[in-house]
């Protein structure tokens, strides 16, 4: 696995999956399980376009999950072909829509995955339908545990807040 900054990655065919992925939680797991499929059977890498810190943790102050090298490693593990990093700061968060679409561009997505809810770019101006007009998408829905509570890292990191590890772990997926 190959790990990119922004702007970096020039690809003739990728499959991307776009999201903070902290935790690479069960959820994210079964996600990018399929998008490395999906790139296998489509004869093209596999990207994960990740942010460092998560936004959540930049803009709220949550705690981080795990770490840009556990992330990594875990990514690693699923079959990930290449990873960009976005330093996610002040900077970055000047990008435009349009800044964020030429870059996805450099790496010709043939589909790309992300949160039914996913919003980029500067004050968050661009988001799923923007991105359709552009590329193949595939807004996923929440994922859910057996008993149809949505994983999340948010979740995850409230019943760590609680004492409740034990029930957090099983949502990783990978303690």
């Amino acid at each position: 696995m190959r790990v990119h900054e922004p702007e970096s990655l020039i690809l003739s065919g990728s499959v991307v999956a776009i999201g903070a992925f902290d935790g690479v939680h069960c959820g994210h797991q079964t996600v990018i399980r399929e998008m490395v499929k999906n790139s296998h059977s489509k004869r093209v890498s596999s990207v994960v376009y990740t942010f460092d810190p998560p936004p959540r943790a930049y803009f709220q102050g949550a705690q981080i999950l795990t770490n840009p090298n556990e992330k990594l490693k875990l990514l690693k593990d699923l079959g990930v072909d290449h990873v960009v990093l976005a330093k996610f700061d002040e900077h970055y968060l000047q990008r435009t829509p349009d800044d964020f679409i030429n870059e996805l561009s450099m790496m010709n997505p043939r589909s790309i995955t992300v949160g039914d809810d996913f919003r980029f770019g500067h004050k968050r101006g661009g988001d799923v339908s923007l991105l359709k007009k552009h590329f193949l998408v595939n807004p996923i829905r929440p994922i859910c545990c057996a008993n149809g509570e949505r994983i999340s890292s948010t979740r995850i990191r409230e019943l760590i807040l609680q004492g409740k590890q034990d029930q957090a772990l099983p949502l990783l997926g990978w303690g």
